[in-house]
């Protein structure tokens, strides 16, 4: 287990640990706002320590949205297989009632791509009166909390993500399946990746994760699916009740969620833009590489015309 987190401050943000391992709010700051270097410095810092910060109470259009975005990194498009709504490219629209928004299945975004979004940042539009909380789970803390034999191992394993796997199964159907898997995208990544900014080590799983590499299928599903029950734990998350106006920024590059689908036919909807990553890179230095399918056009996305 980690050391637990002192409540702390990062410079010029007011910074309010939420549980012990992952998740802090952030009081004081507009995001709609033109934000000094230090502000950003400070968010910056909250989030890479907790993984996931919370802002309530922010009031933003997708220009303001895609400005504080872009504060933390260039933007990528909206979706690599859907796109971005006409007019606003770099938007993807989380509607209960459209195609395609089901995440109810831990996961990392886009983690079929050789290079995932860095972070990802989610404003909330619409809220159910009850139900559609969203979880997150730390998995560098869960890495540092593997037992000695299992850490070494998981340092050593190279598993296949990709878009047409038990996330997909277990959240799309019918046509919906069908259009999401019409273009396969998959990727190797190391199954411990070193995080490109602290250094950190953390877990690279989810429901993306479809093979082990170099084992058969059946042990390959034994060693995530035991992996998974420890980044999954408790100890390592939090559970997020949203409200109408609620910005989250997460750290993909060290976290996992699961979007809980318990509101019935309530609505809700959510705007989320997803700031570009870097390639994987394992323990060993050696890189993830693209299996099938190329994205380059989505992480291109900061070039597209707002």
């Amino acid at each position: 287990m980690t050391e637990l987190m002192a409540p702390a401050s990062s410079v010029g943000v007011d910074v309010r640990q939420v549980t012990g391992n992952v998740g802090a709010e952030i009081h004081g700051v507009d995001a709609a706002a033109e934000l000094s270097d230090e502000v950003v410095a400070g968010l910056r810092s909250a989030l890479l320590t907790h993984k996931v910060i919370f802002l309530r109470n922010q009031q933003l259009d997708y220009d303001q949205l895609v400005a504080f975005g872009r504060r933390l990194g260039n933007l990528t498009l909206g979706h690599p297989i859907y796109g971005g709504p006409e007019g606003r490219p770099l938007l993807r629209e989380m509607d209960s009632r459209g195609e395609g928004t089901r995440a109810n299945y831990w996961h990392v975004d886009f983690s079929y791509m050789e290079n995932p979004p860095a972070f990802a940042i989610l404003h909330n539009v619409v809220c159910p009166p009850v139900g559609g909380d969203t979880l997150f789970a730390n998995t560098a803390a869960a890495y540092q909390g593997l037992p000695e034999g299992l850490r070494a191992l998981a340092d050593t394993l190279r598993v296949v993500h990709c878009n047409d796997s038990d996330f997909t199964d277990a959240t799309y159907s019918g046509t919906a399946k069908s259009n999401f898997v019409n273009h396969v995208f998959a990727s190797e990544h190391p199954a411990v990746r070193v995080h490109p900014e602290t250094g950190e080590r953390a877990l690279l799983l989810g429901g993306f994760a479809r093979r082990v590499s170099g084992y058969s299928p059946q042990a390959g599903r034994d060693l995530l699916r035991t992996l998974m029950e420890y980044a999954t734990r408790p100890e390592y998350t939090v559970r997020w009740r949203w409200q109408v106006g609620d910005l989250l920024v997460w750290d993909n590059q060290a976290t996992m969620h699961y979007a809980v689908r318990d509101y019935g036919d309530q609505h809700r909807r959510g705007e989320r833009v997803t700031v570009a990553g870097t390639t994987t890179v394992g323990v060993d230095g050696q890189p993830g590489l693209a299996v099938q399918g190329d994205t380059a056009e989505f992480t291109k996305g900061a070039g597209a015309s707002m």
